[in-house]
């Protein structure tokens, strides 16, 4: 593929929408680059309807670091948004591997494109990993013999705290996590930039219901255990070596009295000095990496 002249104009392209190939960049004379200088062009229209949650099955990933974990994951790219002063050439050269065009955008334009405030000048649209009960199946029946904790999150509405223990969860490498409905959008971009990645690559079953769940956990002999600050056990008293369905309520309401009742064991952080409780996607952290401790040992029937 030739370098173009900058500001040639695409043929076909509609003259009002202001695309153009650019040559602007020469570090790898195969990657293609079209220049969009208007915000009104339809690609960019498209991309933030992804970015608002306005197109299922597709995400909204901002940053060169998340793009990198996209690249790690082998996601499905379908557009790159460039900044003009996105600097990292060599990144880029790793993206023209992926033969997809990407688009430079104007500062100004790109702004009414990002999601954050001071954006790293990068946006890939990928298409959405898939989620469903059978991924955490069928990474269940790899791991039963070794680490099987399953995670249940019920009605986490904090995007911030989504995303935080997706990653905790990766770096104990749990079996998978259950999403219940009513949880906050896993894939929105403020939850992928606290996940890091993470879940791209976890086995993640999202709009679960909750009674569902604790029957399938049953079925795959699974112990459910729930966090509740009324608690007798502490996280430290429990057998994790136990295959286990660990379940976490909503940060304002916990579980209801008939969830609860659906759940034979609970659990509760000790603290100290009338702390009554700490931040959900830090208590996931205690617990998880307590229940690491055990991981290798031999699994109880």
């Amino acid at each position: 593929i030739e370098c173009f002249p900058p500001k040639e104009e695409v043929a076909g392209s509609n003259p009002a929408a202001s695309i153009f190939l650019s040559s602007d960049r020469f570090f790898n004379p195969k990657f293609k680059m079209l220049k969009i200088t208007s915000r009104d062009n339809q690609k960019l229209k498209r991309a933030r309807k992804v970015r608002d949650g306005n197109i299922e099955d597709l995400i909204f990933v901002e940053g060169w670091r998340l793009c990198a974990e996209v690249l790690r994951s082998n996601l499905k790219i379908e557009e790159i948004f460039v900044s003009e002063s996105f600097a990292k050439e060599d990144f880029l050269s790793k993206v023209s591997a992926q033969n997809i065009t990407a688009t430079e955008v104007s500062e100004k334009v790109f702004d009414s494109l990002a999601d954050t405030k001071t954006s790293q000048g990068i946006v890939f649209i990928c298409h959405k990993p898939k989620t469903n009960s059978s991924l955490i199946e069928a990474s269940l029946n790899k791991k039963m013999r070794d680490f099987p904790l399953v995670i249940l999150l019920h009605q986490i509405n904090n995007p911030a705290n989504l995303g935080a223990i997706f990653r905790t969860c990766e770096a104990v490498d749990v079996t998978g996590v259950i999403l219940t409905n009513n949880s906050a959008n896993a894939f929105s971009p403020k939850a992928l930039r606290g996940a890091m990645g993470a879940i791209f690559r976890l086995p993640i079953w999202e709009n679960a219901d909750f009674f569902e769940v604790i029957r399938w956990a049953k079925e795959y002999n699974l112990t459910s255990v729930c966090a509740d600050i009324n608690a007798e056990k502490s996280y430290v008293e429990i057998d994790w070596k136990k295959p286990r369905l660990l379940i976490f309520g909503s940060e304002a309401h916990g579980l209801s009295a008939e969830e609860r009742a659906e759940v034979p064991e609970s659990l509760v952080i000790p603290m100290e000095n009338n702390v009554e409780s700490l931040n959900l996607a830090v208590s996931c952290g205690v617990i998880l990496f307590e229940a690491k401790k055990f991981k290798g040992e031999k699994v109880k029937k």
